[in-house]
């Protein structure tokens, strides 16, 4: 195969295969008598092996690492481990699309595949006004597709507080209050210890499965940018206590 073909065949540019050659990450292959490079299939393994470990998040430093430990091993193993790990990303794009599918089946504000309880909670259910616990329930959402994972489980026992509904309404009351008005401080206090640690490490839990901690971030920015300055400063405030009691969880183990 020609640098065109092998680019083709695993999805990446030439541009990209001269790159990792140029860094020493994929060995320069041999050449015709034009001067052609001509790969072979390990250079195409190596190559979708690169390819593969960067789409998980590792830097090329560490790719370079993982593939040293290539050198030694047959090429049927390094095969069979490059296809358990497009079938674990083939089950994961099952799983999205499989509760997309079910979400979209329903009416926009049904609740989709929530429990009862939960649904309720975020605002989807008749009778429930709160703009903020509505508009949670398209956090949740999306923090699901970010994830990967379901968290309705995992929010299961905030939805059964039944002292919730009403940190709600005291959240939805400072929609045109200023930033210093002094019920911030206690409704943020409220609201962080009315978050279980099981709830806590779930969350925690499935963001660090997924490889998202970069993409949670600008999830809580974009979060903030959707609250009057009230409401972003208690959410600050509120993710602020959390990420303390993560750290100290942590710590503690």
């Amino acid at each position: 195969m020609r640098i065109g073909e092998i680019a083709a065949l695993v999805g990446v540019t030439s541009r990209t295969v001269r790159h990792y050659h140029h860094i020493g990450l994929l060995p320069e292959p041999g050449r015709h008598a034009n001067g052609y490079r001509v790969y072979g299939v390990r250079d195409a393994v190596k190559l979708a092996r690169i390819r593969r470990l960067t789409e998980l998040g590792l830097s090329l430093d560490e790719v370079r690492d993982a593939l040293a430990d290539d050198d030694g091993r047959e090429l049927l193993d390094i095969l069979s481990e490059l296809d358990a790990d497009l079938a674990r990303q083939e089950r994961a794009i099952r799983e999205r699309r499989l509760r997309l599918a079910r979400l979209l089946d329903g009416p926009v504000g049904d609740g989709g595949a929530m429990p009862p309880a939960l649904a309720e909670l975020l605002g989807t259910a008749p009778g429930i006004t709160s703009p903020m616990a509505a508009r949670d329930r398209e956090h949740v959402v999306l923090l699901e597709t970010v994830t990967g994972g379901d968290l309705s489980d995992v929010l299961r026992p905030m939805a059964e507080d039944p002292g919730l509904r009403a940190m709600y309404e005291r959240l939805d009351a400072l929609a045109e209050a200023p930033v210093d008005d002094p019920r911030i401080a206690p409704l943020a206090a409220d609201l962080a210890a009315a978050v279980p640690d099981e709830v806590l490490d779930g969350v925690v839990a499935a963001a660090s499965s997924s490889g998202a901690p970069a993409a949670a971030a600008g999830f809580g920015e974009a979060l903030l940018d959707e609250c009057a300055p009230a409401q972003a400063e208690v959410v600050r405030r509120v993710m602020a206590a959390l990420a303390a009691r993560v750290a100290e969880r942590a710590a503690g183990w």
